[in-house]
């Protein structure tokens, strides 16, 4: 048995600002399934919200979040994530991010505009915000003693007292399987962070690294903590459309920086759609241009920011520019062509504000995490704002309540399984998830496509807890274990919702009620009469 003060479950900026923030005293496990570069932080191209020109408000950033959340937000979460924009900012330019310069304003850094926003207040590194701010965290990581990355380890389970016969015990830490050797083995700890990012790879296609199983949420639930609002998956309305490109987004900002959205023949659609028209929130622009697409027969359709200079984009744009370049698609002269694509989950383990979920010792962070401040739909680059602020949060809470691993933990049992026979079962299970989830469950939704979804979902998951109960773990089989339930709470949260509000879109109940509910599961294995730590 491994034991730590702290293990980190994901090691995007969620999990390493966290690190990052409770280092010089405590011993920390940093886990991730591949490398530290690899997660969906460092693709993040637009940037992070905050006000910082005066002109601007906490109250209009306050609003402008419950506008594109549909009202759903959860007032005090929201409040406490804008209030502390400023000092979230301040926090990773004394870590040294290179935010872009802007010598001509007092606070010195550039603001962009993206969709949804009232006011310039994204503050980005050109258009790769997400890898500089990767990247100037990941040395400071590197480099404290205290901070234990393990790289290409994958969380299998929480390990937690109720299971144990120790029901007040909460969450004391996970096992966790090294790639490299094929070994689970169980690691203690006084406190744990699910830090693992959302679920995108549920769906056929997504801008979401590999990664992106749901492996946070899923453990969560099994573990018996309450999943909230998981029906809102947000689709990124302008995802690349090219045979050789794989899951590379086209940022938000080009939009706001005058990006126009067109038919292969020119013709603009979004003044149609919304008055806001290429600047109206993105389920809006997601749901015209599935609108578009499918009553046209397109493949794709355009996103033209040619009239804009080369010295511009250059400027503004230059990873969107160089990659486009790459495959032939000079957007200086021609338009780029975009297809919606799942992009963020909305949903995911309820926590309070500080970041706590119903388990005492065990937290969640960033998007495996729902604190509210998204409703029914993230507004653009208030993610990584999130994970600063609740990595601020949690790190509060930990010190303020300190645990300490326990000092024994049941081993890995293998006594039962044998090495796999036939892993088609993992590769074609996964390929008929990922596609029914497409078809079914995607940006315009039924209650009959939901009930298909749902008959197929009972079926994989009968074959996987067979395969699971009978052969060793390995990565395939642990994404796919938990992409079936993650998309089995998508679609059981969908089918409750009676309405049509924010990213969830029904065609059976396509009016908005006038109460904004969110929806909460709660796991029927909790066991009874055991208080929870969360327990708003």
């Amino acid at each position: 048995m491994k034991s730590f003060d702290l293990l980190i479950l994901g090691a995007g900026l969620a999990g390493q600002s966290l690190a990052l923030r409770l280092a010089d005293t405590h011993r920390i496990a940093l886990v991730t399934k591949r490398h530290l570069e690899d997660g969906a932080s460092s693709q993040a191209q637009g940037g992070i919200a905050a006000v910082i020109d005066p002109a601007d408000t906490t109250a209009s950033h306050y609003e402008d979040t419950q506008i594109a959340g549909a009202h759903l937000c959860d007032p005090k979460a929201t409040r406490l994530v804008v209030e502390r924009g400023a000092s979230a900012i301040q926090w990773l330019r004394d870590q040294g991010v290179p935010f872009t310069p802007d010598s001509d304003v007092s606070w010195g850094m550039h603001l962009t505009r993206e969709g949804g926003h009232s006011h310039r207040r994204i503050v980005h590194v050109a258009d790769s915000t997400g890898h500089a701010v990767q990247e100037t965290l990941i040395e400071r990581v590197k480099k404290h003693p205290n901070i234990h990355i393990l790289e290409e380890h994958v969380a299998v389970d929480l390990i937690v007292g109720h299971k144990l016969g120790k029901p007040e015990a909460g969450c004391l830490g996970a096992y966790l399987l090294d790639i490299a050797t094929g070994k689970v083995e169980a690691y203690a700890a006084g406190s744990t962070v699910l830090a693992c990012g959302g679920a995108g790879k549920v769906y056929l296609y997504t801008t979401n690294p590999d990664t992106s199983t749901g492996d946070g949420i899923a453990m969560a639930w099994r573990a018996g903590c309450r999943i909230s609002n998981m029906e809102f998956i947000q689709f990124h309305p302008t995802c690349l459309y090219h045979p050789q490109a794989k899951s590379f987004l086209i940022s938000e900002a080009v939009r706001g920086e005058g990006g126009l959205l067109r038919l292969p023949d020119g013709t603009r659609f979004m003044p149609k759609h919304d008055p806001r028209a290429e600047l109206a929130p993105r389920d809006v622009v997601a749901r015209a241009i599935d609108f578009e697409m499918k009553k046209r027969g397109l493949d794709s359709v355009f996103l033209d920011i040619s009239h804009k200079s080369l010295d511009f984009l250059h400027e503004h744009f230059p990873m969107i520019t160089a990659r486009c370049l790459e495959l032939g698609i000079d957007i200086s002269r021609q338009p780029i062509p975009v297809v919606p694509a799942a992009h963020y989950t909305c949903g995911g383990v309820q926590i309070d504000t500080r970041a706590r979920t119903d388990l005492p010792g065990l937290y969640a962070i960033g998007e495996t995490s729902c604190s509210g401040l998204h409703g029914a739909n993230r507004l653009a680059s208030n993610s990584l704002l999130e994970c600063v602020v609740f990595s601020e949060a949690a790190a509060a809470d930990i010190r303020a309540n300190p645990r300490k691993p326990v000092a024994e933990l049941p081993a890995w049992d293998e006594s039962r399984v044998s090495d796999a026979d036939e892993e088609v079962v993992i590769s074609h299970n996964w390929e008929e998830l990922r596609r029914f989830m497409w078809d079914y469950v995607g940006i315009v939704r039924t209650t009959k496509r939901l009930e298909r979804a749902q008959h197929r979902i009972r079926l994989l998951n009968h074959e996987i807890d067979e395969y699971y109960s009978n052969f060793r773990v390995s990565n395939d089989l642990i994404e796919l274990r938990n992409l079936v339930t993650t998309a089995d709470l998508i679609v059981r949260s969908a089918l409750r919702r009676k309405e049509s509000r924010g990213l969830h879109f029904s065609k059976d109940y396509p009016q908005t009620a006038d109460k904004a509910v969110p929806t909460i599961l709660g796991n029927p294995r909790w066991p009874s009469g055991l208080k929870r730590w969360n327990a708003s």
